[in-house]
């Protein structure tokens, strides 16, 4: 069962977004939260695997809670996915340096919720190749200069191959084909490439490749 908290300053959002994933056979709303801080005292307390966080909300914005959560080691198994009105959001490419899994826009289709939320619990980080490369490359941009490469000695040529493909926003699948391995293969050295790294996650991944300079804002797979 997938245990999911639901964080939103307006109840009628939270409303439809129970409904929906708790007419999943596998999906649990074990809590909703109207503001940031009281998602965090409930992430706290009850160890949701999946956090669905609306990045404006009053007292605590979703990002700072997201911050609060994802730097907390005994909340290391929590997955934050940021709710958004507008896909190219300013705050979602901070939240996701932050530690935030990935983001939905609040119109997504139903089917879509549903899937994001058992990918993310599966690992999968919740960004597209085309939202990969609008998102990630125009932040980027606006960012710092890459830093030096922290942390990418460590990695194997092919795992800094593979790093680089997970950058610009393939999947395990996609990789696999490039490099003509098998998929299984692929999400071990992507794996291998999050551990020696410390990313959380896949969107973390594709945000050290940006900062590190290893893929340049406006690359394409």
């Amino acid at each position: 069962m997938i245990r999911v908290l639901l964080a939103d300053d307006q109840s009628l959002v939270r409303a439809g977004f129970r409904a929906l994933l708790g007419a999943q056979a596998d999906i649990e709303v074990i809590g909703e939260a109207a503001d940031g801080d009281e998602a965090v005292r409930l992430v706290t307390e009850l160890r949701p695997d999946v956090v669905l966080m609306d990045i404006r909300m009053p007292v605590l914005d979703g990002l700072a809670a997201t911050r609060r959560i994802t730097g907390d080691e005994k909340l290391d198994g929590v997955k934050v996915v940021m709710l958004t009105t507008f896909e190219l959001d300013e705050y979602v490419f901070e939240a996701i340096r932050a530690g935030a899994s990935g983001f939905l826009v609040k119109d997504t289709e139903p089917e879509e919720l549903i899937r994001a939320v058992r990918a993310v619990v599966e690992g999968d980080a919740l960004l597209s190749p085309g939202v990969t490369r609008r998102l990630i490359s125009e932040f980027a941009a606006r960012s710092k200069e890459p830093a030096a490469a922290d942390g990418l000695g460590e990695l194997t040529d092919r795992e800094r191959e593979v790093m680089a493909l997970v950058g610009i926003g393939l999947t395990n699948e996609e990789i696999a084909r490039r490099l003509v391995v098998s998929p299984l293969t692929a999400k071990t050295h992507v794996s291998r490439a999050m551990v020696k790294l410390g990313a959380r996650d896949r969107a973390q991944l594709v945000v050290r490749a940006y900062e590190s300079g290893l893929v340049r804002p406006g690359w394409i797979g």
